[in-house]
């Protein structure tokens, strides 16, 4: 099971494909680690409730669901997690910016003022 792992996971992070026909998997951020982390959830959850019932179509159907859930799950929180690093370095850029027009002149916020500066301004 570890080698079918290892494939899916070379197959996942080095070729493109186009899931259900339109959604280029590599191009998507967080698309492709979402499908493989929800086949995973499937085997999971498939395995998991056919070696406790038996039952194989139900188990098939929980298999569905853990691939939906688990999908959308991650889908999710790397989505959170993107947005939240280009917040970051949205923020660290303006920063760098104003750090770079304002060094060296009376706007500078780690220039220590005098009292004839203060009083200038």
């Amino acid at each position: 099971i570890y080698y079918v792992f290892r494939f899916w996971l070379f197959f996942f992070f080095l070729q493109s494909f186009k899931l259900l026909g339109f959604l280029d998997v590599k191009s998507v951020p967080c698309a492709r680690e979402s499908v493989l982390y929800g086949s995973l959830g499937s085997l999971v959850v498939g395995l998991g409730h056919f070696l406790a019932t038996s039952r194989v179509r139900r188990s098939c159907d929980f298999a569905v669901g853990g691939f939906i859930c688990t999908m959308l799950g991650y889908w999710f929180y790397c989505r959170y997690n993107l947005a939240q690093h280009r917040i970051r370095q949205r923020m660290l850029k303006e920063g760098m910016r104003n750090k770079i027009l304002f060094e060296g002149s009376s706007l500078d916020p780690e220039r220590k003022q005098t009292g004839n500066e203060r009083g200038d301004s």
